[in-house]
């Protein structure tokens, strides 16, 4: 063999070499002890997992019912909850989104978490990605299930206008963010450096971080609340 056809095949294995290192197949499947999130979210094992094909209402969203303001991104969440409870969950990985979590479809075995979650009207295909859940939503909303008893603002909307949309209404203090306490943004104050850090739900640090109001830490309804009295988001 040539010179000039060995130093290809050199070239050509070693393109192979590096694609196959760096592949992380399509089809691999994730198992073990669940932790939710949010309502799309959880962590399977040490994977963290975004359910593919749909999108819940956010962990703070608010939706509209009978003219009243109910909770729907925590009763998505809570849904989600109840599906993995005492459930051996085991999710096919379809992608890694901009997050780095994997993508995947999760089931119990026979019951898929993101078609439950779109047939309860908790949660709205995500046709950005994928018509695969356009069924159970269609379900949802012919039955009137979940939010669509009432109004709301998709997710993806919600997102982008960083609120709750509409903001819950104060519960008994008087306080504007009151209806967010325990829910909400958390705002945090770094120590010994006094440097204000707010953390949104769904955030790898949310869960870890505690609010201590007697030391001027404080909860937010939307982002802009957190920016506008001086704290910034996480990096």
């Amino acid at each position: 063999m040539r010179g000039r056809e060995i130093f290809g095949w050199l070239v050509a294995a070693g393109a192979l070499v590096a694609f196959v290192s760096g592949y992380s197949p399509r089809g691999e499947t994730i198992s073990g002890p669940v932790r939710v999130v949010d309502g799309d979210s959880l962590h399977v094992g040490d994977t963290e997992v975004r359910l593919f094909g749909v999108d819940a209402f956010e962990g703070r969203q608010v939706c509209v019912r009978d003219g009243n303001p109910w909770r729907c991104g925590e009763a998505a969440a809570n849904e989600l909850r109840k599906l993995t409870t005492g459930a051996a969950i085991t999710c096919d990985k379809r992608d890694t989104d901009s997050y780095g979590r994997t993508v995947a479809v999760c089931t119990d075995g026979t019951v898929d978490l993101a078609a439950e979650l779109a047939r309860a009207g908790l949660a709205l295909a995500y046709r950005q990605f994928s018509d695969d859940y356009v069924d159970e939503e269609s379900e949802a909303k012919a039955a009137r299930r979940g939010a669509w008893a009432g109004d709301f603002t998709p997710p993806w909307d919600a997102r982008r206008a960083g609120g709750t949309l509409p903001r819950p209404p104060p519960s008994g203090s008087g306080d504007a963010v009151s209806g967010c306490r325990g829910t909400g943004i958390k705002g945090n104050i770094s120590k010994p450096s006094g440097e204000r850090i707010y953390h949104v739900p769904g955030s790898s640090s949310y869960d870890e971080t505690r609010i201590d109001e007697a030391d001027g830490e404080r909860w937010f309804c939307t982002e802009d609340d957190a920016i506008r009295a001086g704290w910034r988001a996480r990096r």
